[in-house]
């Protein structure tokens, strides 16, 4: 047995809560000992030295180098002592607090098994239970659509189709985006998530001047309070980006530390070395190397109640159902646990969604993001589906890993993406192969978590890195794919299923393809890929007469979507 593999952490994503009195518990392992078996060995803690019980484990998850054992309990004491037995050609051996021993004295049990020591449920991670089955329509509001033909167009330059650059501005607005709702409801769509829409110079907004004002580009406050009313109406959730890592070197704030210097009130509101901001010199931090875009020091108490007084803000005046935060693993856990209070006490099921590239459990914890735009799962997709860099093996151990970096109820909200304004176009890496990008977007809406579908997707818009990735959408319909879009929507309409939603999720290969099974105990769906470009999906359920297979449809493939 592999001693060094073995790993146990409690209140971690080995350990958690996922209801007030139910626990889900995990032992790491080497991959390598598929011949041992585990145990866990567990009672109520002020009564663990005479009574336990034992359950075997099963390795639910393997990532090519550990496997997890798991097991899940409902407690009629919260207060919960556990041991692990591991069994290897015949002996046991303990795991505890002490690491792996010959024996375990139950009598001193209280020295060093491993506790939960009480689940309070103000500490309890809790699912925004909408994000189960959430499908995001991700809109960059330049490129979407211009509706409004009433307001200042003398800022466009350039005519709707053509090529971006970083200075581009095509028209798109609000008011397109009202327009295009039923387009975007008839998608399947049930939330969208749009990139700033606040005061800026810019054609992307991510440099912001002023957080309480909608740009004028992109219409009023009257214009998204319509949009978010008339999104609602249609069952469709409206979450909006918030830049707080940097603002834009035209905010009041900044300006006034650019005449005054130190003798500026909001001197303090930035990083800065020196007397006054100098931007040639770069004095100051920024985001990246952009002086424009100066960074707030969030440690300072004004400039925090100053952001947080806009988080809530947009929540009271335009209902807007929750946050997108840029760059928001360069803003301080404090700042962030601050924001998360007051959003959610202004809307309890408002969503906090970060920007994170990387591994984010130490935001992921129930007291600061709710879920992050899951960059690891895009780049997982990418190299099996694009780049061929992974064969069926390697993506489900990759997919196991994901999943096992955060505890079951921060899964079943992460964002799920295949591309986004910040990435290359997944059509164009996947060398404009419909049937792949099909594919991708089943396993998208298999795995935990809510989908994020990028605005034009349903066009297969293609596109490379920023600014190409921000084309303007083309809606003459002669150039649409409509039977493309037909499959698209009924994969789309898989996140209605109850299993995918609530179920238990197991990855693994089989006779050379990739399965998916997402499971609930009165109902199993299975996803099974092949060859990359073609997938079938089985339903099983208890009664026997709505047993399916479901295969997609489109030509010389292998699936069809439909019960039969």
């Amino acid at each position: 047995m592999n001693k060094q593999a073995l790993l146990h952490i409690p209140d971690s994503s080995l350990c958690f809560a996922t209801g007030k009195n139910e626990v889900t518990i995990r032992l790491r392992a080497a991959e390598e000992d598929r011949g041992i078996k585990v145990f866990l060995v567990y009672g109520p803690k002020y009564e663990y030295q005479i009574r336990q019980y034992e359950a075997q484990m099963q390795p639910e998850y393997r990532d090519g180098v550990f496997q997890y054992f798991e097991k899940k309990l409902t407690l009629s004491d919260v207060r919960l002592a556990y041991v692990f037995r591991i069994e290897e050609d015949g002996k046991s051996y303990f795991f505890s607090e002490d690491g792996l021993t010959d024996g375990y004295s139950f009598t001193e049990s209280f020295y060093n098994f491993f506790q939960i020591p009480y689940i309070n449920e103000n500490d309890r991670v809790k699912t925004v239970d909408w994000m189960r089955n959430a499908v995001f329509y991700q809109i960059f509001v330049d490129r979407f659509y211009h509706g409004d033909h009433e307001k200042d167009t003398s800022y466009i330059n350039m005519n709707w189709g053509e090529r971006p650059t970083p200075k581009s501005f095509a028209g798109g607005d609000i008011r397109g985006i009202i327009e295009k709702l039923d387009h975007i409801k008839g998608l399947g769509v049930n939330a969208i998530y749009l990139t700033p829409v606040f005061k800026s110079v810019s054609n992307h907004k991510y440099d912001i001047s002023d957080y309480k004002q909608i740009d004028p580009m992109f219409g009023s406050e009257k214009d998204l309070k319509e949009l978010v009313e008339k999104a609602h109406r249609i069952g469709i959730r409206v979450v909006l980006d918030a830049v707080f890592n940097h603002c834009s070197m035209y905010l009041s704030q900044f300006q006034d530390v650019m005449k005054k210097g130190r003798e500026s009130e909001y001197y303090d509101w930035f990083i800065i070395d020196g007397d006054r901001p100098d931007p040639a010199q770069i004095n100051y931090e920024c985001f990246a190397a952009c002086n424009y875009m100066p960074k707030l020091n969030t440690a300072v108490p004004a400039v925090q109640d100053f952001l947080i007084d806009v988080g809530t803000y947009w929540i009271r005046e335009a209902d807007i159902d929750g946050w997108r935060l840029d760059v928001s693993d360069e803003v301080s856990h404090d700042f962030w646990r601050m924001f998360r209070r007051a959003v959610k006490e202004e809307k309890s099921d408002a969503v906090i969604i970060g920007e994170s590239w990387h591994d984010a459990s130490d935001y992921l914890r129930g007291d600061q993001f709710d879920s992050i735009m899951n960059y690891a799962f895009t780049k997982a997709c990418l190299d099996y589906f694009a780049h061929d860099r992974f064969d069926e093996k390697q993506m489900s151990d990759k997919l196991n890993g994901i999943l096992m970096r955060n505890m079951t109820p921060v899964n079943d909200m992460m964002l799920n993406l295949l591309d986004s304004h910040d990435t290359h176009r997944f059509f164009t890496e996947v060398d404009r192969d419909k049937k792949k990008l099909l594919t991708a977007l089943a396993l998208e809406a298999f795995f935990p978590g809510a989908m994020c579908i990028y605005y034009g997707t349903e066009i297969c818009l293609e596109g490379g890195y920023d600014p190409d990735s921000r084309r303007c959408f083309n809606w003459d319909e002669d150039f649409w794919d409509f039977e493309f879009m037909s499959h698209m929507k009924k994969i789309l309409a898989l996140k209605e299923d109850r299993a995918i939603q609530y179920g238990d999720t197991r990855i693994y290969t089989e006779n050379g393809a990739l399965v998916v099974e997402r499971s609930i105990p009165e109902e199993k769906i299975t996803l099974k890929i092949k060859d990359k470009d073609s997938f079938s999906i089985y339903k099983e359920a208890k009664n026997e007469e709505e047993n399916s297979v479901v295969n997609t449809g489109m030509h010389n493939a292998r699936y069809s979507y439909g019960v039969q």
